[in-house]
């Protein structure tokens, strides 16, 4: 079975940062490709970032293009997002997902984490 744990949620103020972390209970995390993905009250969930196994290829939304930044450490089997600049409208549950396919689609991602709650406050 597969566990992916969110952690660095919290509140902060607009223009603030966070880093998310994301660790996976199965090795090699080389294996999955990783997303992250976030829902706001009202709204439908919304892909933010996706990486390859490798790392070598990444993804972001354009709703968070040059802000947010998702990177990972195989070695520590621990998926990043780092979000900076953050607005009011970032303010969702962000949660990790691994998967075998490497894009924005949810239905390709089979293990999903639990979520983490970001607040960004005016």
């Amino acid at each position: 079975q597969v566990q992916l744990v969110e952690s660095g949620g919290g509140l902060v103020q607009a223009g603030g940062s966070l880093r998310l972390s994301c660790a996976i209970s199965k090795r090699p995390l080389t294996i999955y490709h990783m997303g992250w993905f976030r829902q706001a009250p009202g709204k439908e969930r919304e892909f933010v970032a996706g990486i390859s196994g490798t790392g070598r290829n990444t993804l972001v939304a354009e709703s968070v293009k040059g802000r947010f930044t998702i990177s990972r450490d195989n070695a520590e089997d621990t998926v990043y997002l780092t979000m900076n600049s953050l607005k009011p409208e970032d303010t969702a549950v962000y949660t990790c997902a691994a998967g075998g396919s490497y894009t924005t689609s949810p239905s390709a991602y089979h293990y999903w984490g639990q979520g983490t709650q970001v607040t960004v406050a005016s």
